[in-house]
């Protein structure tokens, strides 16, 4: 009997082995065949979303059941409505006058990473634009939601080999371990990393040697600027931050408001079911947001308002949509400054939008630097301000955090992970899409020669007269320099 990290790793190469092997097959495969794979997987992720999300929720406690059903809809449907259109496979373009061609390169085995807040969606989702651009796909699931992803990965592929996909062209790890993962991003034989998750496990992907995509933590907040509509962004933000009890990393984790319409904030907060929370009891909260190690508290992601209240003691009144805490600092022992992957906000008042871009800047670069913020404006030149130095990737105006930054009420790729961007310590700032998973080839043919390349005057007395005006101007320095003295 081998030990469980050995038989992680044994088995790891034994599905990277394979995976190698389909995909082989899969780049053979022309346009229409890939795009038939990818419709079955779709199908069968949004047939099975209600009984995949029901199993996520009990297996990791994590979240609403109906708002997983809806992030399998989009996983599915979704995603490849926004992709059935696109050339992934062979060639891509082909400009006869320009004499250029590209064509698709496929990278070869991804190593798809699973969290356990969106486990089910994000392998379909990945499963989806791998196979979109000619990759197979090795899962490695967290421990947390190992049942569930397992069993999505069992229903896609079932529905994936049936339309003709090689049978090793997506799997999973059944034996999940930090060894087992640790070997398939280190492996030889994968090619491409895709993260999702904590900052540890993405920060590892990037430390692997393999090139990786991944993404860091979200921390964006939500501007409503003076000359916004009060009750939509509080409704909006609302809808958002409480959207499978905020587990989406694009969701607001603060709200900065001005001075001149704060009261009207947080009477509209209050009428849509907030609670402000007072010093004491945002105090007692505090304490189970961050762990002792100052890393996000399992405890309180994913739940609900019943369950963070009982956990912390508080007593919060029935029908609560959200806690909110008045805040004035930032900083990574701040606990409300920082991401919270729960139905909690803080409360930022300042005096105008360019103290609001100060502030919004320090909330970013202390945690959440390259993903996302959205401000609530119809002022055109504060927006136009914003999106001029706010370091993200996402600048979502007037519209909920959770659904626009994934792509669902924006023009955004639709996605489950979104880059950050060089500032957030990611290799891209997309949504990712299948265009992000395939290299280009250019095959150009020549439209110069080299007589016309070269220059016709580089002989010898050029390479002379060059050589003079070097001189000359050498003598004209001199000049000045004696003239100075002289003078």
């Amino acid at each position: 009997m081998l030990d469980k990290d050995l038989s992680s790793i044994q088995e790891v190469r034994q599905l990277l082995k394979k995976a190698t092997e389909a995909q082989k097959a899969l780049a053979k495969m022309s346009q229409e065949q890939i795009d038939s794979i990818c419709k079955a997987i779709a199908k069968a992720g949004y047939d099975n979303r209600r009984l995949l999300a029901e199993m996520a929720v009990e297996e990791t406690g994590f979240g609403i059941v109906e708002d997983k059903v809806i992030k399998n809809e989009f996983a599915s449907k979704y995603v490849l409505d926004a992709m059935k259109d696109m050339r992934t496979v062979g060639v891509l373009s082909d400009n006869k006058d320009a004499k250029y061609m590209e064509v698709a390169v496929p990278v070869g085995v991804i190593a798809g990473l699973i969290p356990s807040t969106n486990p089910t969606s994000t392998v379909i989702y990945k499963s989806l634009i791998s196979i979109k651009a000619g990759n197979s796909i090795v899962f490695s699931p967290h421990p947390a939601a190992k049942k569930s992803i397992l069993k999505t990965v069992e229903l896609i592929k079932a529905a994936a080999v049936d339309a003709g996909c090689p049978a090793d062209a997506i799997g999973a790890i059944t034996i999940p371990t930090i060894e087992g993962t640790n070997e398939l991003m280190t492996h030889s034989l994968t090619k491409l990393i895709l993260a999702t998750g904590g900052s540890a496990m993405v920060k590892a992907a990037y430390s692997s040697g393999t090139p990786a995509i991944g993404v860091g933590p979200g921390n964006g907040p939500a501007y409503i600027e003076r000359t916004a509509d009060v009750k939509k962004a509080i409704s909006d933000i609302v809808a958002s931050k409480t959207f499978d009890n905020g587990t989406v990393c694009a969701s607001e984790q603060s709200i900065i408001s001005e001075e001149s319409n704060k009261e009207e904030v947080i009477n509209e907060l209050k009428a849509q079911g907030a609670y402000f929370l007072n010093e004491e009891e945002a105090s007692q909260l505090s304490k189970f947001i961050l762990r002792a190690n100052g890393t996000m508290n399992p405890q309180i992601v994913g739940k609900s308002i019943d369950t963070i209240a009982q956990l912390s003691g508080l007593s919060i009144p029935k029908g609560t949509s959200v806690l909110v805490a008045p805040e004035k600092n930032v900083g990574m022992n701040v606990p409300f400054s920082r991401e919270k992957l729960g139905p909690i906000l803080a409360f930022y008042t300042v005096n105008d939008w360019k103290e609001a871009c100060e502030l919004s800047y320090e909330i970013l670069t202390n945690e959440g630097a390259g993903h996302t913020m959205t401000i609530h404006s119809q002022d055109e030149e504060v927006i136009r301000q914003f999106a001029l130095e706010k370091p993200v990737s996402r600048l979502l105006v007037n519209t909920p955090g959770t659904l626009g930054g994934i792509g669902a009420s924006t023009n955004l790729f639709p996605a489950m992970t979104l880059g950050c961007g060089a500032i957030g310590g990611s290799s891209t700032s997309d949504n990712i899409s299948p265009l992000n998973l395939f290299n280009i080839r250019r095959v150009v043919w020549g439209v110069k020669s080299m007589d016309e390349i070269k220059p016709t005057n580089l002989n010898k007395s050029a390479s002379t007269s060059i050589t003079d005006v070097r001189q000359e101007e050498l003598v004209d320095l001199l000049v000045d320099k004696v003239l100075e003295k002289l003078k």
